[in-house]
């Protein structure tokens, strides 16, 4: 629901809600908060909650540490695991400077600014998530292992699917938060498990690719065990994938109402090498590619999920492109404002879509293979894409981009 300040007051009065948590995320999309109690809710509103940013990696250092946030109240949700008595609630928030300019390494801010670009050009982008996580046993200390809760394989039934509960457990979760999972099944991992969101706009879909993650965690912990969404976190097993499905619908003030579909793919293929690293972040992302339904060439097709761009079979306004390469180290939004400024530039160019690749890349031969330009090897071949792309710096702020090439890693 959306609510005004005027109606969240209410709402937090009249609910009994004790704490309010204001929540946001790093540049690499690890989310933070601060709780608040109910009386200060009034200046949260009208002038923000400060607080310390040196100690938020990226965010800079003590010389200029103060921000403030500033909750949206579009994005309130009762928190369905605290108590009943004396809920918990959460908003996300706008990070500012005291002088109210946009704090540039804001990354959901920079997703709201891509989707407002996008609507200036005529388009509307709607993105619809898949998030592969393991489950992990703790070990008698509660810290986390490698030793998966069960065996099973690819949407496999209980008892051999011991995931099955947890997994109810948190589409319930989410459904009592206003988010709708789509579909939710054991993965082909021992312990892995997917869990499939409709479509939203950009900001909401990120913002819910946030939620799940937090309420996966939760859950999990609960339950004895880890969520864990890294890119690789066994060796010989899949890896965890942030499958990113994406649609574009003109509007009546569009310049060309053709169907954008095609050159929104093309757009993104040819800007994926210069975007990587901010889908796939960290050194483990780069084991996870080239094996076990994970991409490793710049190619599309109808359907086959070897490629890095498939078109899932779908019509009317199911239909779609899934983008198979990025992990959920990945932060949303700043994946999100890339992939929407990448297709515009494609619908813009009326950039042509390449031939599709309708084959096996995993068992392709060498000549065929060749034809195909690569993702990249590595950690310090992305940041290298990125750091030299025109089009990367013309999007992401040099603070940003900076942190993300090793140029300011705390």
């Amino acid at each position: 629901m959306k609510y005004s300040k005027q109606e969240v007051m209410q709402y937090v009065q009249e609910e009994d809600v004790k704490f309010i948590r204001l929540a946001f995320c790093d540049v690499f999309g690890r989310q933070k908060n601060i709780s608040i109690m109910p009386q200060e809710l009034p200046r949260a509103f009208d002038y923000g909650i400060a607080f310390d940013a040196s100690s938020v990696a990226g965010f800079g250092d003590e010389t200029h540490s103060d921000l403030l946030l500033r909750p949206d109240t579009e994005t309130l949700m009762v928190l369905p695991w605290r108590p009943e008595h004396g809920k918990v609630v959460r908003m996300f928030s706008g990070i500012t400077y005291p002088d109210g300019r946009p704090f540039e390494c804001d990354t959901r801010n920079l997703l709201k600014n891509a989707v407002a670009q996008a609507a200036d050009a005529g388009y509307r982008f709607s993105f619809g998530a898949e998030q592969e996580f393991y489950l992990f046993h703790l070990d008698e200390n509660g810290k986390p292992t490698k030793i998966p809760y069960d065996d099973a394989g690819y949407m496999d039934i209980a008892p051999d699917d011991r995931g099955e509960n947890i997994r109810r457990e948190i589409c319930l979760t989410l459904e009592q938060m206003g988010i709708r999972p789509e579909s939710s099944h054991h993965e082909e991992g021992p312990g892995q498990n997917e869990i499939d969101f409709r479509y939203s706009n950009a900001v909401t879909a990120a913002d819910n690719a946030m939620t799940f993650r937090t309420v996966a965690k939760t859950i999990a912990h609960r339950n004895g065990l880890i969520a864990d969404f890294g890119p690789k976190p066994l060796a010989d097993k899949p890896g965890n994938g942030f499958h990113i499905n994406v649609s574009v619908n003109a509007s009546a003030n569009a310049a060309d109402p053709m169907d954008a579909l095609p050159p929104m793919i093309a757009g993104i293929l040819e800007k994926t090498r210069e975007m990587t690293i901010f889908l796939n972040p960290s050194q483990d992302s780069y084991q996870r590619f080239g094996s076990q339904k994970a991409p490793k060439y710049i190619s599309w097709s109808n359907g086959n999920r070897s490629q890095l761009i498939r078109i899932p079979a779908a019509e009317g306004e199911y239909r779609r492109a899934e983008l198979r390469s990025p992990d959920p180290t990945a932060n949303p939004y700043a994946a999100f404002a890339l992939i929407i400024y990448a297709g515009l530039y494609g619908i813009t160019n009326k950039l042509p879509l390449p031939p599709a690749a309708d084959y096996n890349l995993y068992k392709a031969d060498a000549a065929n293979l060749a034809q195909f330009s690569q993702l990249p090897a590595d950690l310090q071949a992305a940041r290298k894409a990125a750091f030299d792309s025109p089009f990367i710096r013309a999007h992401i702020p040099t603070a940003i981009l900076d942190i993300y090439c090793g140029r300011q890693l705390p």
